[in-house]
Parts: C-alpha cells; sequence; structure tokens
C-alpha cells in the first residue's frame, strides 16, 4: 500500500461497527470480543466478509480489545499476541481487494489517575502493535481514545512498526459533545497528533453523524492530515433493558456527502451501524462523486 496515493484518491469508504455484529451473532455482555477471534473464527471473518461485500475499501480487525492490559481483565493476557495474530488473517483473508487496519483500542486504564504507568502503556501497546504489523496490517488505527498522553504512548508504540498510524478519538462530553472523557477538543487532538507525526486523525464513536459533520470541520480547520471519521448510528437508547440505535441506514447515508465535505478522507460507522449502513454511504457517495 502506498499510503500518499490511498488518501490522495477521493473519499475511501471503511467498515461499520464489529462489536454490536458480534453481539448479533451471540456475543453475550461482558464476553470478550477479542477471544472470539480463536474461539468463533467464523462470525469474526463473516463480520469482514460482510462488510466487504457492502462496498468497504477499508476493513477493521477484530483486536480493539486485544493489549495484554486489557485482556488481563478477563484473565488472557497470554493469549495477546495468538489472539492479534488471529485476527488480521481472519480479515486479510476476509478483505478480497479491501485493505486491512488494524485496530488498537485504549488500556481501560486511568493514566491520570495512576491505574497504569507510561511504561506499562508502551510495552503493552508494543506487544500488540508488532504482532499486528508482523501479521500483514495494511495500517495501524488506534480508535476511541480520550487521553491523550495515553494516544501519544499508543502512537509511539505504533510508529515503531513503520506502517501508517491514525489516532482517532472518541468525543462525548460536555454540553455540546465536542470534548473527550478527559476534556479534550477536536482542535486540540488534531493539533498534538499533526505534531507528533501521525499519518491520519479523526473522530470516532461518542456521537451519531449529524454531530461528527461539525466535528470534522473543526479538525479540518486544525490539521492539514487525512481525517478518519466513524460515527454511530445516532446516540444510542434502552428500550426493555437493551440497548438500540434508532438512526436507519438512509438516515445515516443521507449525512454521509455532508461528513465528505466537512473534509473526511475516511468515512465508515461505529457502534450501531452494518452492512447495510455500509452499502448505503457507497450509495450516497457514487451519487455525489
Amino acid at each position: 500500500m502506498i499510503w500518499r496515493d490511498l488518501v490522495s484518491n477521493g473519499t475511501i469508504l471503511t467498515d461499520g461497527a464489529w462489536g454490536t455484529e458480534l453481539q448479533k451473532r451471540g456475543l453475550g455482555l461482558g464476553e470478550c470480543p477479542d477471544a472470539w477471534n480463536l474461539s468463533h473464527p467464523g462470525d469474526v471473518a463473516d463480520v469482514a466478509g460482510r462488510y466487504c461485500d457492502a462496498g468497504s475499501r477499508v476493513i477493521l480487525t477484530n483486536t480493539f480489545r486485544a493489549n495484554p492490559i486489557s485482556l488481563a481483565a478477563h484473565g488472557l493476557a497470554g493469549c495477546a499476541a495468538e489472539i492479534n495474530r488471529a485476527g488480521v488473517e481472519i480479515s486479510k483473508r476476509a478483505a478480497a481487494v479491501a485493505l486491512v487496519f488494524a485496530s488498537i483500542g485504549p488500556s481501560g486504564k486511568l493514566l491520570p489517575a495512576g491505574e497504569v504507568t507510561e511504561d506499562e502503556l508502551l510495552a503493552a501497546f508494543r506487544a500488540q502493535a508488532e504482532v499486528l504489523a508482523a501479521g500483514g496490517a495494511d495500517a495501524l488505527l488506534l480508535e476511541t481514545f480520550s487521553d491523550l498522553d495515553e494516544a501519544l504512548t499508543a502512537f509511539k508504540a505504533a510508529r515503531a512498526t513503520g506502517l501508517p498510524v491514525i489516532v482517532s478519538f472518541a468525543f462525548d462530553t460536555g454540553k455540546n459533545k465536542d470534548r473527550t472523557m478527559t476534556g479534550v477538543t477536536p482542535e486540540r487532538a488534531a493539533k498534538a497528533m499533526t505534531e507528533a507525526g501521525v499519518d491520519a486523525v479523526g473522530a470516532n464513536c461518542g456521537v451519531g453523524i449529524e454531530q461528527l459533520v461539525e466535528l470534522c470541520r473543526r479538525m479540518r480547520a486544525a490539521t492539514h492530515l487525512p481525517l478518519w471519521m466513524k460515527p454511530n448510528a445516532g446516540m444510542p437508547e434502552v428500550v426493555d433493558g437493551a440497548v438500540e440505535y434508532r438512526v436507519t441506514a438512509q438516515q445515516f447515508a443521507s449525512s454521509v456527502p455532508l461528513l465528505r465535505d466537512a473534509g473526511a478522507s475516511f468515512v465508515g460507522g461505529c457502534c450501531g451501524t452494518n452492512p447495510e449502513f455500509i452499502r448505503a454511504a457507497a450509495a450516497a457517495l457514487s451519487r455525489c462523486a
């Protein structure tokens, strides 16, 4: 993959949610999704394959919580390398002509609160990134980060692999839902990541597509880098004890051109989206090409 050619060739459609799709296939609440790379590889491959069939040019790996620190909560720290290796293999087999960007999420520990040290974070992210890179990932996506220092530590580990690195933040706090949980603004995130030398920066999860359009505009004004945008299918609602997302695929797709016009280089979906959303987004992008 030549990164420069990829990001200069129009808006790139990525995939949708993985966690909510695995839940449809039987993943239980509180169960470790990443472990399904070993226990339910067929279901994981089905998610990846359906996104490719829907038109995704980039798909992720089922490795969001597969760093040793996060896996330790499930007693799986010793399986980190195996889980990450399998995650890349599954997505690569399913990808056909799509590229595979390996997912790396936050540790789940608060660095400012002293729950983990920077050295521990660096070691955990390095261990994950090295396996994902060795497995053949085309790029590394650090996604759903809220703490700037943790994101920078993860980037330091990921950059050492030599692969392109995208860093994406979750803005879900504050009156206008334009801050991360630790108070980082879109402008501050974009500026810090640009100065650090990442290959792309962006936002995912947290809010729906209409809210993310404005966040995208603000990030575009703060950086020249390609922007990665993956909004939720609206805000989650609890109905009869279950989490539901009310935005439809067509409603989601109607705002995709707005996200592109706001400066997004990569467009996809996060929680609550599925292959139907990606198929609708592909149609919306083709109509305004």
